[in-house]
């Protein structure tokens, strides 16, 4: 990871003398190290953070991180989460607001393998289908629901395998479709050597139970401490800088993102890829939390018949308080 001068530093280099130290926050990301979070990686290697008087701190998430929690536990500012495991935690207790939406379009899918017959949602019932748990599963029980189908493995329902982090099992046969993201495990598929000719996906989009991912979420609290609002508005205004030079120049942010996976983990072809199809995703958001977007999400979220995702519409769950002042 590049080494980064602070303020202080630099103004000393300058020969200014001493100058005011630069703010602290911390961003708990939603997952590990990779292109969905490009955004942030390029603001920090670009000097936006620096910019706007901020040292930012980037944690990676993983598989036993929830950001949540984290943010609760104060061991964050601000995370990044998709909204149904937000609004599902808010009604829970958890005073956490959105500030900031970054995303505009929903990467989730649910890719099937060809040979199975799956190729319309009546299809569905009597299959096997993988889910991600741990906060992800909520669009996808909110969409069986509004389908009517069963996620208990009855008669005219689906079996749910809770599925890892991989796409072993659908690799291993394991179960008809599995969830994927357009920008990672449909392309792990791929490099696994199927074609695309022998899958079928199912974009959320495009079935209508499109719900928001990767917003920017605080603790109620800091909305109400003017000396917080500022650097969250800063902290936003320079974080979308970085999206808009992320979209414009996809390959070199995928660069600046591997510099920074400090697990080694990730490709660069991969990572290119995955920028490329995030971009898609972020295109058409200023950061602002579009209305009509939150509406569909907890509509979709509601409509769980006897079992919905979130049980009342919620209040004070988004602001457009930071936006309208880091879009200025």
């Amino acid at each position: 990871m590049r080494l980064k001068m602070t303020t202080a530093a630099m103004a000393l280099a300058f020969g200014t003398g001493a100058a005011q130290a630069a703010d602290d926050l911390t961003l708990q990301l939603k997952w590990v190290t990779q292109a969905q979070f490009a955004g942030y990686y390029v603001a920090l290697d670009q000097g936006f953070y620096e910019e706007e008087g901020l040292e930012v701190t980037i944690k990676p998430g993983g598989p036993d991180i929830a950001p949540v929690q984290v943010l609760l536990g104060g061991g964050a500012d601000v995370m990044v989460d998709w909204m149904p495991s937000a609004l599902a935690a808010r009604e829970a207790g958890a005073p956490i607001v959105n500030i900031a939406q970054p995303f505009k379009s929903s990467g989730m899918m649910l890719t099937c393998l060809k040979e199975t017959g799956v190729a319309a949602p009546a299809d569905f019932p009597g299959r096997t289908l993988g889910v991600w748990f741990f906060g992800n599963e909520y669009p996808f029980l909110s969409w069986m629901s509004q389908l009517g189908i069963p996620t208990d493995g009855s008669a005219g329902g689906v079996t749910v395998l809770k599925q890892g982090f991989n796409v072993d099992p659908l690799l291993q046969k394991q179960a008809d479709c599995i969830s994927t993201m357009t920008y990672n495990e449909y392309w792990q598929v791929i490099d696994a050597g199927i074609s695309a000719d022998e899958l079928v996906t199912f974009k959320y989009e495009d079935q209508g139970v499109a719900t928001l991912e990767d917003g920017l979420y605080v603790m109620e609290d800091k909305l109400a401490d003017p000396a917080e609002v500022d650097k969250l508005v800063r902290f936003v205004r320079a974080s979308m800088k970085g999206w808009k030079w992320a979209e414009q120049n996809p390959d070199a942010a995928a660069m600046i993102v591997l510099d920074n996976d400090e697990t080694g983990a990730q490709t660069e072809t991969h990572q290119k890829r995955m920028m490329g199809e995030v971009a898609k995703l972020t295109a058409g958001s200023n950061g602002a939390l579009d209305p009509a977007d939150y509406d569909r999400t907890v509509a979709s979220l509601m409509s769980g018949g006897s079992d919905p995702v979130i049980t009342k519409e919620p209040e004070g769950a988004w602001t457009h308080a930071i936006t309208d002042q880091a879009l200025q």
